[in-house]
């Protein structure tokens, strides 16, 4: 179902990457689920009415706002595949990402209003009128929303789209309440007990983890959280095919919205080399990396030593002694200034930033290890976190 509206809606579908062509599985997506959510509210309030079952009520209204989740992100989508303008040089991507923010705000908001009925309805309960029709209809809008998190995630991972991605949080949490909420109205047809409080609150207390859950991933975006680790990985392999390029350092990835990300790194070339063929490498491996990955890229220079033994062999050796410290250490930028009695070992040590390190206890530690191995050993160390 998901391929054949694809195929009658979309024109050049696999061209994910085009801006017109992912605004248009964005529309797709927000009106086949302002279309199902309506109609799956409407479904489940008349059917809770009549069955006087508060658990399928709040089902129905949490359908509601999904509607209007939808809503927003087709609004949001518009905005974010607008030109760039003087106030915007990067675009309007991130919009992508506030209104996926909102829905998750809304699906917050629903779990809490839930919350507080169900209390309600576990004091003063009621046993619902239940018929094995009701039953039935409960199952076919469970296959609905499964069916639905199904074309949202597929939709979201062709385009990768935080804002359809929230959506399918959405509609995997509402598969799963009104599953409760269908085991709450099984007991109370056959038992004559009502649960039907419970069954609410259970509902409340997921769709509020869900919404949790999802609004964290889009915070860590919008803070500026740290890029995807293939994405990096993808980059350091690309470099390796190029001339002249020892290895690279201090990647930076700013993202402004799918398809809008900005990345800075610093390149090791060998210090004896045409300046200008460096560059020349350099401005080819921008070039590249756009067409590759649809990211602006501004790199940096770093001339290093590369055919002196002697420098090499200390490299390696001061390599080895930061990883005895910690495998996760690395340098980089290495130099060595010789003045006879005394020689500089010059050079940045990155250390992850998830752990609680002092750098200048640090520094000292590794100062100290260099001159045990030399006397005329001094290390000049920048400690420095990683952005990755």
């Amino acid at each position: 179902m998901t391929d054949l509206l694809i195929k009658l809606c979309i024109r050049n579908k696999e061209d994910v990457n085009n801006e017109e062509v992912r605004e248009k599985y964005g529309l797709l997506s927000s009106i086949t689920g302002i279309i199902v959510n309506i109609l799956l509210s409407a479904f489940k309030i008349v059917i809770g009415i009549l069955a006087n079952s508060m658990s399928i009520i709040s089902d129905g209204l949490n359908n509601v706002t999904d509607a209007g989740s939808s809503v927003i992100t087709m609004i949001g989508f518009k905005i974010s595949g607008k030109e760039v303008d003087n106030d915007h040089p990067w675009g309007h991507g991130r919009m992508e990402y506030i209104t996926a923010f909102i829905v998750d705000i809304l699906i917050i908001l629903v779990g809490v209003e839930l919350f507080k009925s169900s209390i309600e309805k576990i004091i003063h309960p009621e046993l619902p009128a239940v018929s094995n029709i009701t039953i039935i209809l409960l199952i076919v809008a469970v296959l609905v929303k499964l069916w639905l998190f199904v074309f949202y995630r597929k939709i979201a991972k062709l385009i990768n789209s935080s804002a359809i991605k929230a959506n399918s949080y959405d509609s995997i949490s509402d598969s799963v309440s009104t599953l409760v909420v269908l085991g709450a109205t099984i007991v109370a047809r056959f038992s004559g007990v009502s649960i039907d409080g419970f069954a609410s609150l259970f509902v409340s207390a997921f769709i509020l983890f869900t919404g949790f859950k999802a609004l964290k991933e889009i915070v860590d975006i919008l803070l500026g959280g740290k890029p995807d680790e293939e994405f990096i990985n993808a980059i350091i392999e690309f470099t390796k095919g190029y001339p002249m390029i020892s290895g690279i350092h201090d990647i930076m990835v700013h993202d402004y919205g799918p398809g809008r990300k900005i990345v800075s790194f610093h390149v090791e070339v060998p210090d004896n080399c045409d300046i200008c063929k460096a560059h020349d490498v350099i401005d080819g491996l921008e070039q590249d990396l756009y067409k590759e990955f649809k990211c602006i890229t501004t790199i940096h220079m770093d001339p290093i030593v590369v055919n002196d033994e002697k420098v090499n062999n200390m490299r390696k050796t001061v390599e080895k002694l930061v990883s005895d410290i910690d495998e996760q250490y690395s340098i980089h930028d290495f130099r060595m200034t010789d003045g006879g009695s005394r020689v500089n070992l010059i050079f940045d040590l990155v250390v992850p930033r998830d752990g609680n390190i002092d750098k200048a206890a640090l520094e000292n530690e590794i100062k100290r290890r260099i001159h045990e191995i030399d006397s005329r050993y001094y290390a000049v160390v920048k400690v420095e976190f990683s952005f990755v």
